[in-house]
């Protein structure tokens, strides 16, 4: 997939979400096989202010390449002078957002309420094209509401005006990110626009991945929120399109290291302090689905320092083999098969709680 002058070798993109895609978290995914990787959003406005609280959203490193950072905002001039300004710093692509559904940001006309307003959205994505030599891209929705869909009428629009590439959520802001992704819209929207078009939503493994681009045709996919504590999602969908056998879902093991892999580079990104209070959803998001995983997010709301936290998962991985005893010992006819696999989850556990290593880099 082309956009512009950008070449991405690999057609899948990690969704910005606020919050989430931060400099940690992208070189996580990066390293499993994004090919197209986007900052968090950032306010034209703020950043206009030279507000402090922006700068480490714009922070990059070496070997993210291709890097798009996504702007929000409705003032035409105002976001031709930010994109001019962040075309100067190490970003392949500058990217629209009127995708965003939240009420702070579309009562201020910005994020998806633009999808409302297809002149203004025309005029704002015309002037940063001009402004800026680098590809400018948007990241829209189905529509504002069932009563006007209209996708396809913005990405015309964003191609007359000068846009790269156009990537389609197939849901309403009024929706947020509630029921079934409209896929069908991302496939009207390829049929009617030369650029490239991104599909997005509902995309979970490499089986709906695959789906998406069969039904579409879209160029490309973008992976947002299953990829929050699943960074390994990315290497299913790259070997996925690669050919290649798909790598088992990562050990017990496996997970605690990435989680401290994460927070070790949290801590080098803004400090231990607020590194563990933002590592608190990731682990959360990383445990999801395993058994006791509730009463670990409430332990986890406690932790303030790295060693907290390696504790914690080792005690829940105990916590996890005594579960199995209690099944078995409080059952009066407990069946052969949960004896084999409490056997088979003990000394797998066993094994993995007394090789939960130091990640690397640990500072």
């Amino acid at each position: 997939m082309r956009i512009g002058t950008v070449e991405i070798s690999h057609p899948v993109a990690l969704g910005p979400m606020a919050g989430v895609t931060d400099l940690p978290f992208r070189r996580l995914c990066r390293e499993m096989g994004c090919g197209l990787l986007y900052t968090e959003m950032v306010s034209a406005k703020a950043l206009s202010y030279h507000n402090k609280n922006t700068e480490p959203i714009l922070e990059t490193e070496d070997g993210e390449h291709p890097l798009a950072v996504q702007l929000f905002g409705s003032e035409p001039e105002l976001l031709a002078d930010m994109a001019k300004k962040l075309e100067e710093g190490p970003y392949d692509i500058i990217d629209l957002n009127m995708g965003c559904p939240v009420p702070k940001v579309v009562n201020n006309h910005e994020g998806s309420a633009l999808m409302k307003d297809p002149i203004l959205a025309g005029k704002v994505i015309e002037a940063m094209a001009k402004a800026v030599k680098k590809p400018v891209t948007v990241k829209i929705r189905r529509g504002w509401d069932e009563s006007s869909v209209n996708a396809v009428e913005i990405a015309r629009i964003a191609q007359e005006s000068g846009a790269a590439a156009v990537a389609v959520h197939g849901r309403t802001r009024q929706q947020y990110y509630s029921g079934k992704a409209d896929w069908e819209i991302i496939r009207q929207v390829k049929e009617a626009v030369k650029i490239p078009v991104i599909g997005n939503g509902d995309i979970t493994d490499a089986s709906s991945a695959k789906k998406m681009m069969e039904e579409t045709g879209c160029d490309g996919i973008m992976v947002a929120r299953a990829a929050k504590g699943n960074p390994w999602i990315f290497r299913e969908l790259k070997e996925s399109f690669e050919g290649q056998p798909i790598s088992p879902r990562p050990t017990y093991k496996e997970v605690c290291q990435m989680i401290l892999r994460h927070a070790s580079m949290q801590i080098e990104y803004v400090g231990e302090h607020m590194g563990m209070l933002q590592m608190r959803k990731q682990v959360a998001w990383y445990t999801a689905g395993y058994p006791g995983s509730s009463k670990l997010r409430q332990e986890v709301n406690q932790i303030t320092t790295y060693e907290e936290l390696k504790s914690l998962l080792t005690r829940f991985a105990v916590s996890d083999i005594i579960s199995y005893i209690s099944i078995i010992t409080g059952n009066i006819r407990p069946r052969i098969y949960k004896f084999v696999k409490f056997f088979c989850r003990f000394f797998k556990l066993k094994y993995e709680i007394n090789n939960i290593n130091e990640p690397a880099g640990r500072p």
